[in-house]
């Protein structure tokens, strides 16, 4: 999928198209309302409106993301709601949604709190990569309708098990439907030797296992 990509919008990445396979694998209902957490340029929004969806939202910090995910929508023939701001808040007063899509910031950093500007927001987390993460599966019961599904893309490096753990504790359903290992790309290249210090990974390791989880709500 080509992209329009404006100055300073991230691009998408592996992970982001690991998280596309996972949702045609899916099967996604008729019509459904989805909600695409930190769109980026957009490829979910379109995947899931060609896929066969009846509304996408799609939301993101960067006003620059906010605008490609518009464009890419728009020059396809897709109708997709995009709103600027933080995803979570927006998205409890907007749902609920039958699907939910995250690719999240989870990439671990030296500090303890994400960043509030900056291209950066795109990926760092915070110290163990979970500042996201952990909101998204504490929220999650409620962004999903009845019978809604979660799907879910970070890397092992950011504990796949704390990630069921939470979800399931949300009494949702939940498992991984996919894996795949990627190789680092700059942003990890420059955090190989905190994550080796950190136990993270193995001395001269230059690839990650990036997941994909599903998590059903019941009817």
């Amino acid at each position: 999928m080509t992209l329009l990509r404006p100055p300073g919008a991230y691009r998408a990445q592996g992970d982001t198209w690991l998280l596309a396979e996972a949702l045609l694998d899916a099967a996604l209902p008729a019509g459904a309302r989805v909600l695409d957490i930190g769109c980026g340029t957009g490829a979910l929004s379109v995947t899931a409106a060609e896929a066969g969806a009846g509304h996408v939202t799609a939301i993101d910090v960067s006003r620059r993301a906010a605008c490609a995910t518009w464009l890419n929508a728009r020059v396809r023939g897709h109708r997709v709601r995009v709103a600027v701001g933080d995803a979570l808040d927006l998205a409890v007063d907007r749902g609920p949604f039958d699907v939910v899509l995250a690719n999240p910031p989870y990439v671990p950093s030296a500090h303890r709190h994400p960043p509030r500007r900056g291209a950066a927001r795109a990926w760092d987390a915070g110290h163990d990569g979970r500042a996201l993460l952990d909101r998204i599966c504490a929220v999650a019961p409620v962004l999903l309708a009845p019978e809604g599904m979660l799907l879910l893309v970070h890397s092992a490096l950011c504990d796949v098990d704390k990630t069921l753990r939470q979800l399931r504790g949300g009494d949702l359903k939940t498992s991984v439907v996919a894996r795949r290992d990627e190789p680092f790309g700059p942003v990890m290249r420059g955090r190989q030797a905190l994550l080796e210090r950190r136990g993270l990974i193995e001395p001269g390791q230059d690839y990650e296992e990036l997941v994909v989880i599903r998590a059903d709500r019941a009817s």
